[in-house]
């Protein structure tokens, strides 16, 4: 399938691990141009070397987006070196355990600036060029914001606040023709889930008591499947696609857990 997106420019935030690296390389497998914006320069800079090589072109930007100054920055620096930004994929986050019993209110607000804020600032600095192109942005969001996980009150907050910013901005931008949707993973093995669970006593073990629970085929999601996904809706194959909140999950999240003592 054709998804039409060769030449095409989008940003990517947290691009160089995880999910973000797997949708980064879908992006240039496609022959679109992705943008690295990573707050490690140097795992960002060393991606974008790699597609180089391969003959894909790319940019890595370093940058801390926790403040709209650096979110503006991203955007101008990618319109003065390209000239366009075809899509935006907000994916930049991380699980950081803030809850209601033991987080303050400045750890609260600083989990937002890490997984919420800048989704939006992102989005108002690059809207005038994503109107140009009538392009598309793709949420990333997870399943706490549906199944709550416990002791990660912000963190929850913020995914959910990014379902809701999905909804909003699919209608704001109807008349532009901007797609808007998202996308709720729930266990993906990325180096960073991997560092969570070799948290635990018994990695191995927490490791498969999860999987279990997970209805199809009792394994993981991966990044890439999650980056399939995302290249769909950036395609012009879901142009009529907007307002969406899609599971690649193995059904995690709406299968009943019943299930698990039947296969």
């Amino acid at each position: 399938m054709e998804l039409e997106i060769r030449d095409k420019v989008f940003i990517v935030s947290g691009g160089a691990s995880g999910i973000g690296e797997a949708i980064v390389r879908g992006i240039a497998a496609e022959g679109g141009i992705p943008i690295i914006v990573e707050k490690n320069g140097e795992r960002a800079v060393a991606l974008c070397q790699e597609l180089n090589q391969k003959g894909s072109p790319c940019l890595a930007i370093e940058k801390e987006l926790n403040q709209a100054e650096g979110c503006q920055e991203v955007v101008e620096q990618v319109v003065a070196q390209i000239s366009r930004i075809d899509g935006l994929i907000n994916n930049a986050g991380v699980n950081d355990g803030i809850s209601l019993e033991n987080g303050s209110p400045g750890e609260w607000m600083q989990s937002l600036d890490r997984n919420l804020h800048h989704y939006f600032f992102l989005a108002h600095f690059a809207l005038p060029y994503l109107k140009q192109t009538r392009g598309s942005i793709v949420n990333i969001s997870s399943k706490t914001a549906l199944t709550g996980q416990g002791g990660t009150s912000a963190y929850a907050a913020a995914k959910g606040a990014i379902l809701a910013l999905t909804r909003e901005w699919a209608v704001e931008l109807l008349s532009y023709q901007i797609r808007v949707n998202a996308i709720v993973p729930s266990e993906v093995f990325t180096p960073m889930y991997e560092q969570w669970i070799n948290s635990f006593p018994e990695p191995r073990k927490k490791l498969e008591d999860i999987q279990h629970q997970i209805p199809l085929e009792k394994r993981m999601t991966k990044p890439t499947e999650i980056a399939d996904m995302v290249l769909f809706l950036l395609s012009e194959r879901a142009a009529h696609i907007t307002g969406q909140h899609l599971f690649v999950d193995g059904g995690y999240v709406h299968l009943d857990r019943s299930l698990n003592t039947l296969h």
